[in-house]
């Protein structure tokens, strides 16, 4: 092989190169992208829920007034955090706290125990706790993913180049989540 084939044959070794590694990190921001909107769909879920829970406890405990205007309020915020993973996981914490205070008044009214659609609604909310749970190890393993890419050598030069940037993780602290337990005393 002459010089100029030689040439072509790293030209093109090298465009291939480039190409499957822009590929590799597209289907990994895609994957990023994915599980965020299932946490956004649970999320959604989880909000959606909130004023029914609310409603089955208000009549029980109507003087918790000021728990329930917190709770509307961090719901609020949560709504409207947006696809920003830092400030949605900090509002949706914020959310959790109060919430789970509202499960918890169960316990202090028996009558409220029994009550079917509050206990339908205490489900529904803690499978949908679940499913936030499986959906955010889904998204962060996917930045994980892309993160490394995105830092790593060679793939870390044509993510430069692309404007590939670092995803950040959805973090919420485990003693913070509302996760409701559903007791059948």
């Amino acid at each position: 092989m002459d010089g100029i084939g030689i040439f072509i044959a790293i030209v093109v070794a090298i465009a291939i190169s480039v190409a499957v590694l822009y590929n590799r990190l597209v289907g990994k921001r895609q994957l990023a992208r994915s599980g965020w909107s299932d946490i956004d769909v649970q999320l959604k879920r989880r909000a959606d829920l909130v004023p029914q829970i609310v409603g089955a406890v208000r009549g029980y405990a109507a003087h918790e007034r000021a728990l329930f205007e917190e709770i509307a309020e961090r719901r609020s915020a949560a709504l409207s955090a947006g696809d920003d993973p830092k400030a949605r996981g900090a509002a949706e914490q914020a959310l959790g706290r109060p919430l789970s205070r509202v499960v918890a008044l169960a316990e202090s009214y028996p009558a409220l125990k029994a009550n079917e659609n509050f206990l339908a609604v205490q489900r529904q909310l803690a499978e949908t706790e679940d499913k936030i749970e499986m959906a955010r190890r889904y998204y962060n393993g996917a930045v994980r993913e892309l993160n490394t890419l995105v830092h790593s050598v060679p793939s870390n030069v044509i993510a430069n180049a692309f404007g590939f940037k670092e995803a950040a993780y959805f973090e919420i602290g485990d003693g913070d989540r509302a996760a409701p337990g559903v007791s059948h005393e």
